[in-house]
């Protein structure tokens, strides 16, 4: 039986953090991967037709396709996680659905998220 419940979370509020994160410190990418705008959403890294539970946050700073790929890893390494997508929003909220087999606990996607170096919003 497919799902199609998201969850919404929205920790920190509406604001975009001031001081940016990540590989571009919230401003133009140095690390040259700016330079080819991500896609708006990205491709899942797993088989998202097993995933029974799907879980939305929103995350700050990223402005980049490297800043996607490095949330996706650190993301993608949790426990149970069987699928990231990321809809990356230059200089605001980026939406990185997480799709696994079961409820992953929050505190593991925030740790991933800020070992990418980026907040949830």
């Amino acid at each position: 039986m497919e799902t199609n419940d998201m969850t919404r979370l929205n920790l920190l509020g509406d604001s975009a953090t001031a001081s940016g994160g990540g590989c571009c410190g919230g401003g133009a990418c140095g690390c040259g991967h700016g330079a080819a705008e991500a896609p708006a959403a990205a491709d899942a890294t797993a088989d998202a037709t097993t995933a029974v539970d799907a879980s939305e946050y929103l995350v700050t700073g990223m402005t980049c396709g490297h800043c996607v790929a490095s949330v996706k890893e650190e993301v993608g390494a949790v426990d149970g996680v069987q699928a990231v997508e990321v809809a990356l929003v230059k200089g605001g909220a980026s939406r990185v659905t997480v799709q696994s087999a079961g409820p992953i606990d929050e505190t593991k996607i925030r740790a991933a998220v800020e070992e990418a170096g980026y907040q949830l919003a």
